[in-house]
Protein backbone atom coordinates (compact mmCIF):
# COMPACT_ATOMS: atom_id res chain seq x y z
CA UNK A 1 0.00 0.00 0.00
CA UNK A 2 2.68 2.27 0.86
CA UNK A 3 3.86 1.89 -3.07
CA UNK A 4 0.54 1.92 -4.60
CA UNK A 5 -0.45 5.22 -2.52
CA UNK A 6 2.42 7.12 -4.11
CA UNK A 7 0.89 6.27 -7.69
CA UNK A 8 -2.58 7.67 -5.87
CA UNK A 9 -4.30 3.48 -5.94
CA UNK A 10 -5.60 2.67 -3.01
CA UNK A 11 -8.14 0.81 -0.76
CA UNK A 12 -7.84 -3.01 0.43
CA UNK A 13 -10.12 -5.98 0.91
CA UNK A 14 -10.36 -10.00 2.09
CA UNK A 15 -12.48 -11.64 0.02
CA UNK A 16 -13.94 -14.80 1.58
CA UNK A 17 -11.09 -16.68 0.73
CA UNK A 18 -9.06 -14.54 3.10
CA UNK A 19 -7.14 -13.06 -0.17
CA UNK A 20 -5.66 -9.69 0.50
CA UNK A 21 -6.73 -7.23 -2.51
CA UNK A 22 -6.17 -3.68 -3.71
CA UNK A 23 -9.44 -2.49 -4.83
CA UNK A 24 -11.58 0.69 -4.97
CA UNK A 25 -14.51 0.07 -2.48
CA UNK A 26 -16.65 2.17 -4.54
CA UNK A 27 -16.72 -1.44 -6.46
CA UNK A 28 -16.69 -3.71 -3.82
CA UNK A 29 -18.92 -5.47 -1.81
CA UNK A 30 -20.15 -8.42 -0.16
CA UNK A 31 -22.98 -9.99 -1.70
CA UNK A 32 -25.38 -9.97 0.80
CA UNK A 33 -24.20 -6.18 2.43
CA UNK A 34 -26.31 -3.33 1.05
CA UNK A 35 -23.96 -0.62 -0.68
CA UNK A 36 -24.07 3.08 0.83
CA UNK A 37 -23.82 5.84 -0.91
CA UNK A 38 -21.38 8.67 -0.34
CA UNK A 39 -19.99 11.56 -1.67
CA UNK A 40 -16.77 9.52 -2.01
CA UNK A 41 -18.90 6.81 -3.82
CA UNK A 42 -19.94 3.77 -2.76
CA UNK A 43 -18.20 1.22 -0.52
CA UNK A 44 -18.63 -1.33 2.34
CA UNK A 45 -19.57 0.65 5.53
CA UNK A 46 -17.52 -2.42 7.77
CA UNK A 47 -13.94 -1.50 6.51
CA UNK A 48 -14.50 2.62 5.85
CA UNK A 49 -12.78 4.70 7.72
CA UNK A 50 -15.55 6.47 9.95
CA UNK A 51 -14.93 10.31 8.17
CA UNK A 52 -15.79 8.71 4.88
CA UNK A 53 -18.83 7.03 6.61
CA UNK A 54 -20.02 10.97 7.41
CA UNK A 55 -19.30 11.99 3.95
CA UNK A 56 -16.08 14.13 4.91
CA UNK A 57 -13.17 13.95 2.11
CA UNK A 58 -11.33 11.03 2.22
CA UNK A 59 -7.52 11.04 1.96
CA UNK A 60 -4.81 8.14 2.11
CA UNK A 61 -5.45 7.86 5.92
CA UNK A 62 -8.55 6.17 5.35
CA UNK A 63 -6.74 3.52 3.71
CA UNK A 64 -4.89 2.90 6.92
CA UNK A 65 -8.12 2.53 8.73
CA UNK A 66 -9.38 -0.15 6.20
CA UNK A 67 -5.70 -2.10 6.87
CA UNK A 68 -6.03 -2.04 10.43
CA UNK A 69 -9.21 -3.92 10.33
CA UNK A 70 -7.88 -6.35 7.27
CA UNK A 71 -4.98 -6.67 9.98
CA UNK A 72 -7.58 -7.31 12.87
CA UNK A 73 -9.46 -9.91 9.95
CA UNK A 74 -5.96 -12.10 10.17
CA UNK A 75 -5.08 -11.83 13.45
CA UNK A 76 -8.99 -12.78 14.88
CA UNK A 77 -10.22 -14.68 11.78
CA UNK A 78 -13.59 -12.84 12.32
CA UNK A 79 -15.59 -10.65 10.18
CA UNK A 80 -15.91 -7.32 11.30
CA UNK A 81 -19.65 -5.70 12.50
CA UNK A 82 -20.63 -9.28 11.45
CA UNK A 83 -23.86 -8.82 14.07
CA UNK A 84 -25.09 -5.40 12.40
CA UNK A 85 -26.37 -4.43 9.38
CA UNK A 86 -24.42 -1.67 6.83
CA UNK A 87 -26.66 1.09 8.30
CA UNK A 88 -25.80 0.24 11.74
CA UNK A 89 -22.31 -0.17 10.85
CA UNK A 90 -22.37 3.94 9.48
CA UNK A 91 -24.51 4.78 12.93
CA UNK A 92 -21.74 2.89 15.27
CA UNK A 93 -18.81 3.48 13.57
CA UNK A 94 -19.12 7.04 11.83
CA UNK A 95 -21.41 8.54 14.83
CA UNK A 96 -20.54 7.01 17.70
CA UNK A 97 -16.66 6.11 17.70
CA UNK A 98 -17.09 2.51 17.93
CA UNK A 99 -14.13 0.06 17.40
CA UNK A 100 -13.79 -3.73 17.00
CA UNK A 101 -12.91 -5.46 20.50
CA UNK A 102 -9.42 -6.46 20.41
CA UNK A 103 -8.96 -9.84 22.06
CA UNK A 104 -6.43 -9.99 24.67
CA UNK A 105 -4.49 -13.41 23.21
CA UNK A 106 -3.40 -11.08 20.69
CA UNK A 107 0.11 -9.71 20.13
CA UNK A 108 0.36 -6.57 22.05
CA UNK A 109 2.56 -5.04 19.27
CA UNK A 110 0.48 -6.09 16.94
CA UNK A 111 -2.81 -4.56 18.68
CA UNK A 112 -0.44 -1.46 19.05
CA UNK A 113 -0.09 -1.23 15.40
CA UNK A 114 -4.35 -1.83 14.79
CA UNK A 115 -5.06 0.63 17.82
CA UNK A 116 -2.48 3.17 15.86
CA UNK A 117 -4.88 2.73 12.18
CA UNK A 118 -7.57 3.09 13.96
CA UNK A 119 -6.89 6.37 15.45
CA UNK A 120 -10.23 8.85 15.03
CA UNK A 121 -8.36 11.75 13.94
CA UNK A 122 -6.86 10.39 10.56
CA UNK A 123 -3.52 13.22 11.06
CA UNK A 124 -2.76 10.46 14.05
CA UNK A 125 -2.94 7.41 11.95
CA UNK A 126 0.25 6.14 10.73
CA UNK A 127 1.60 6.27 7.07
CA UNK A 128 2.20 2.70 5.14
CA UNK A 129 5.46 3.54 5.31
CA UNK A 130 5.57 3.70 9.66
CA UNK A 131 3.10 0.16 9.28
CA UNK A 132 5.81 -1.40 7.17
CA UNK A 133 9.13 -0.35 9.56
CA UNK A 134 7.31 -1.76 13.00
CA UNK A 135 5.84 -5.10 10.87
CA UNK A 136 9.42 -5.54 9.86
CA UNK A 137 10.91 -5.09 12.89
CA UNK A 138 8.47 -7.17 14.72
CA UNK A 139 8.42 -10.20 12.53
CA UNK A 140 12.64 -9.58 12.38
CA UNK A 141 13.29 -9.39 16.01
CA UNK A 142 10.44 -12.52 17.15
CA UNK A 143 10.16 -14.56 14.04
CA UNK A 144 6.84 -15.22 13.17
CA UNK A 145 5.18 -15.55 16.40
CA UNK A 146 2.64 -13.17 15.45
Amino acid sequence: MNYLQGLEISNLLVDRNWNVKVVDFGLSKWKNATFLSTRSGKGTPQWMAPEVLRSEPPNDKCDVLSFGIILWELMTTLIPWDRLSSIQVVGVVGFMDRQLDLPERLNPQIASIVEDCWQTDPAKRPSFEVIISRMMSLFCNTGSSA
